[in-house]
């Protein structure tokens, strides 16, 4: 038993020494929202007004924490040395939950914490979030789907683009989250 438990302990050090500089990314990406909901006080939902975002689903190539560069439309290479704190599909989720909650009137509640309340759900797909070589842009392409009960299910696609000066992650990050607010912000309009 001391044997075992010695060899998890250690196989546990050795996972953890990557996060510390070992081998991993000196530095992690983020999005950040251009609007946050201020601490105000508390906020009850009007009939109609609550909201739930779920995680977008993806395709493998967003699976993961690496920045995708669509070389074309068959290669996706990923960008060196650019690395997200999380799945791009999560910081989406997240930057579009803060962004509804500062521009509208709808009470937002993150589904992980609660998943009883009926209400509007935002879902949809992350179809791009990464670099355009060929046209020099950071490019994120969201389908969002709006269920809200009792009616139709809509659907919308959005896409921004920002040019990016080279193919660094000092470059292309600010340029994706400038380019992921402007999709947020246009999906905030869409909902009304």
């Amino acid at each position: 038993m001391g044997r075992r438990l010695f060899l998890v302990l250690g196989a546990a050090a050795l996972g953890l020494s990557g996060c510390f500089g070992g081998g991993g990314p000196s530095e992690l990406l983020t999005l950040t929202p251009t609007q946050s909901r201020t601490a105000t006080g508390p906020r009850a939902a009007a009939e109609g007004r609550l909201i739930t975002v779920t995680t977008p689903s993806a395709p493998h190539a967003l699976n993961n924490n690496r920045v995708p560069v669509y070389v074309s439309d068959t290669i996706i290479q990923y960008l060196k040395d650019a690395y997200w704190v999380d799945e791009p599909a999560e910081l989406f989720r997240n930057l579009l939950s803060e962004t509804i909650a500062a521009q509208t009137s709808y009470v937002v509640i993150d589904p992980a914490l609660y998943t009883q309340a009926a209400g509007t759900t935002v879902s949809g797909q992350m179809l791009r979030f990464g670099l355009d070589p060929t046209r020099m842009e950071a490019v994120v392409q969201f389908e969002a789907a709006v269920s809200r009960p009792n009616q139709p299910v809509l659907t919308n696609r959005f896409e921004a683009r920002v040019p990016v000066a080279e193919a660094t992650r000092a470059a292309v990050a600010p340029a994706l989250n400038a380019a992921a607010n402007q999709v947020a912000a246009e999906v905030t309009a869409w909902l009304g």
